[in-house]
């Protein structure tokens, strides 16, 4: 197999669609996933008041994100963490590997994080000798194989129970079973001892409070708890986006994040840090570093359109709901992010250079609009993204300040529709001219495939139907036969 990347989504999506076993685990995955959701937003009275007061309280966080963020470290400050800014994901990882170095830690622990996913830090500091160890089950299954997450919430879904067995056998040295408790039990004592002898713990951040300094991980494992509090020292790195103003907005994200991501009604360990602790028996770090990265985030804020991105709480909702990634699964997209809000992220993050392929993994159906907790509308972020990626501006969203220009070939184009559209005569018309036209693409009763003469003549047409049949125009039009009954 290929070595997949977003650049070659297009062969990853045909080699996906051919695994059986693949997507017989995203059927299941949606059906589960999408069933325990909705069994969950109805416990909720206003699940769509929550969803308003959610985004507005992103877009107010968004707008002024300088004033939050410096209310955030001031407070985070105060409780004991200690601040590092990173511009960038090398420059996070040299942050994090500085850190350790000056410990002279070599036992690392890390829970489940996006964030460092997004900037490889295991890469970084295995080609430093170091060997982190992830401790999410899902994250570990993954590390053994040596593969990247499939989904944002569980990151292994790809993988069956015999895959997963035939794994630990070879990697971990047990017995061949199937047995689940067997294999659990083997994950448990290894990871238990990495605990325990661990020196320093990584994390990720679900949320960072302005108003307290606090930070919020949530999981379900127990494995991010131990992570933060069992080392002497607990490094976090955490997306400038993360902040959100005020303690009470958690209630609000806390009720939405685990129905969308999981279908529960609240994840089983909700950990709230604040700075270090205070006396030798507390529990907690002696230290707290907290790595603030941007990584592209304030080139996405730069535009109106794109800046909802930053809104997104990495619940996967929107994998769950989405027919193309039901179809080919997390790999495909050959990024850290997939899935709808992958395709969107992806670009902006890596460039459209790169990832010009993912804007148009979508049907553009809606519902990962519909299921989003914070009303991303994500649809429109990936209608943005292919307007760039056709006007070829690869410097990507950040470097505009308005809405991207059309072509002045398009504007003659779609102003003669409108005309013609507006107007019963012109449609009429139009419609007699169009349809003893259409006998030179007609095949088997369908418009397929448009190539030759024609297709330099109308290079959309061309475009269109290089991937789509279209129905031909009918024989007669409705008010003809309506006329015709009428005589009748």
């Amino acid at each position: 197999m290929h070595q997949q990347t977003s650049e070659t989504f297009d062969r990853n999506a045909r080699e996906a669609l051919a695994d059986v076993q693949l997507r017989g685990a995203l059927r299941n995955l949606a059906t589960t996933f999408g069933g325990r959701r909705k069994e969950a937003i109805a416990t909720v009275e206003d699940w769509e008041g929550l969803r308003d007061r959610a985004r507005a309280a992103k877009d107010e966080t968004l707008a002024h994100l300088d004033k939050y963020l410096e209310q955030f470290v001031g407070n985070a400050e105060k409780a004991g963490a200690q601040i590092h800014w990173a511009r960038d994901g090398a420059e996070a990882c040299r942050i994090v590997l500085d850190l350790i170095r000056a410990r002279g830690a070599s036992r690392l622990v890390k829970s489940k994080s996006m964030a460092t996913e997004e900037i490889h830090l295991n890469a970084a500091l295995e080609a430093e000798g170091l060997a982190p160890v992830e401790t999410d089950l899902g994250e570990w299954i993954i590390q053994l194989a040596h593969e990247t997450p499939s989904h944002i919430v569980v990151p292994a879904i790809h993988k069956s129970k015999r895959q997963i067995a035939e794994l630990f056998a070879e990697k971990v040295g047990i017995e061949p079973t199937d047995d689940v408790a067997v294999l659990t039990g083997a994950a448990r004592r290894i990871l238990r001892r990495s605990f325990a002898e661990a020196e320093v713990g990584i994390s990720g951040v679900n949320f960072g409070v302005a108003e307290t300094g606090t930070i919020l991980i949530l999981e379900n494992e127990g494995n991010a708890r131990l992570t933060t509090s069992l080392p002497r020292t607990h490094i976090a790195v955490m997306g400038i986006e993360k902040v959100i103003p005020k303690f009470t907005d958690l209630d609000v994200f806390l009720k939405l994040l685990p129905r969308s991501g999981t279908g529960q009604r609240l994840t089983a360990y909700q950990s709230l840090i604040t700075g270090t602790k205070r006396r030798p028996e507390d529990e907690g770090p002696e230290e707290l570093h907290l790595v603030l990265m941007d990584n592209g985030r304030s080139r996405m804020l730069s535009h109106p359109v794109t800046r909802q991105s930053l809104a997104c709480i990495r619940c996967g909702a929107c994998l769950n709901a989405c027919p193309v990634y039901q179809q080919v699964g997390g790999h495909a997209y050959g990024s850290v992010y997939p899935g709808p809000i992958g395709a969107v992220i992806t670009p902006q993050l890596s460039g459209l250079k790169q990832s010009a392929q993912l804007p148009y993994a979508s049907s553009l159906c809606g519902a990962c609009r519909e299921v989003c907790p914070v009303k991303i509308d994500i649809p429109e972020l990936l209608l943005h993204l292919r307007a760039e990626v056709t006007e070829g501006t690869a410097a990507g969203t950040a470097a505009q300040h308005g809405p991207v220009k059309s072509r002045p070939l398009e504007r003659l184009a779609f102003g003669l529709y409108a005309r013609a559209w507006s107007s019963p005569t012109l449609y009429l018309w139009g419609a007699r001219v169009a349809r003893l036209l259409q006998g030179a693409v007609v095949r088997k009763g369908r418009i397929g495939k448009v190539g030759g003469l024609l297709a330099k003549l109308a290079p959309p047409l061309a475009a269109w139907t290089e991937w789509r049949d279209a129905p031909p125009l009918a024989p007669r039009t409705f008010r003809e036969q309506w006329r015709e009954e009428q005589k009748r």
